[in-house]
């Protein structure tokens, strides 16, 4: 599984060893913070409690290295598209202006500008490590057992666990029809121009698509047959105990929670302002 994008690593770490509806909870927690506030001191907060995450999951950069590029570039490009569409949106916010360059019609480099982007950035490196971490840590079945033990219907949760086990299905989906293209004479190396690239992989969509609606079909076939949905409760083969280690890490969650909530107070606002 470990080439797969996104797909549940199995590794023996404190976070594999949470419940699913335990991380369920604290990345509910931990991602309203990190949303909710602009304050730097508690993003960093929060990036540096996402680093610590990473650390004690035994999860390796290179598991999730092409999701972390992809996020990146998005990244960047988000960056830039906040300048060229409101390249003064920090001195709105933050009530000064400190330029650092020279004027150009309405673009003007400014301390506000570039605080208030880097606020963005890391809100993204607060949230992306552990959505990155619940999801990669976090068997199917076992969070969909959780999921139902808090209240959750079975029949969402199993939707839910389903969803989560089609990711690698479509990612193996995807290699087998690459490859049987690619014997057909379907080149989407780099030797090829980009263009022709993104032509040739296109031709994959459909068959893509045609055998995820076969699959779709067979299961719920399967299911009909096998009288899913039929009793109002179900047991679960794969289910972990709530021990003490899932009640420190929701403690911890929301103690980061109320610490953004405070900020806030402090701050008479979102906005951690050091310009004044």
């Amino acid at each position: 599984m470990g080439n797969e994008l996104l797909s549940y690593l199995d590794r023996d770490s404190i976070i594999h060893r949470l419940t699913g509806s335990t991380k369920l909870i604290c990345f509910l927690l931990w991602s309203t913070a990190a949303m909710l506030t602009y304050d730097t001191r508690v993003l960093m907060v929060l990036l540096l409690g996402s680093f610590i995450l990473f650390y004690v999951s035994d999860i390796k950069l290179k598991d999730i290295s092409f999701v972390l590029g992809f996020i990146l570039v998005f990244l960047l490009l988000n960056n830039i598209a906040i300048f060229l569409f409101a390249p003064q949106h920090g001195t709105t916010i933050y009530g000064t202006s400190h330029p650092l360059t020279g004027s150009l019609g309405r673009y003007s480099l400014t301390q506000e500008q570039l605080f208030y982007q880097l606020n963005i950035t890391l809100k993204y490196f607060a949230v992306i490590p552990p959505a990155l971490l619940f999801l990669v840590t976090t068997h199917p079945s076992e969070f969909a057992a959780s999921l139902n033990r808090i209240g959750v219907s079975y029949r969402l949760a199993y939707s839910v666990s389903i969803a989560l086990r089609y990711i690698p299905d479509i990612q193996r989906d995807f290699k087998t029809i690459s490859r049987s293209k690619q014997a057909r004479g379907v080149d989407m190396s780099r030797n090829e121009r980009l263009y022709t690239r993104i032509k040739n992989a296109g031709s994959i969509i459909m068959p893509l698509i045609f055998s995820s609606l076969e699959r779709i079909e067979t299961v719920s076939n399967t299911m009909d047959l096998r009288g899913f949905g039929k009793f109002k409760t179900r047991s679960w083969f794969s289910l972990k105990e709530f021990r003490r280690r899932d009640l420190i890490a929701i403690l911890l969650s929301f103690m980061l929670f109320l610490l953004m909530v405070l900020f806030i107070f402090i701050n008479n606002g979102r906005f951690y302002n050091p310009f004044i």
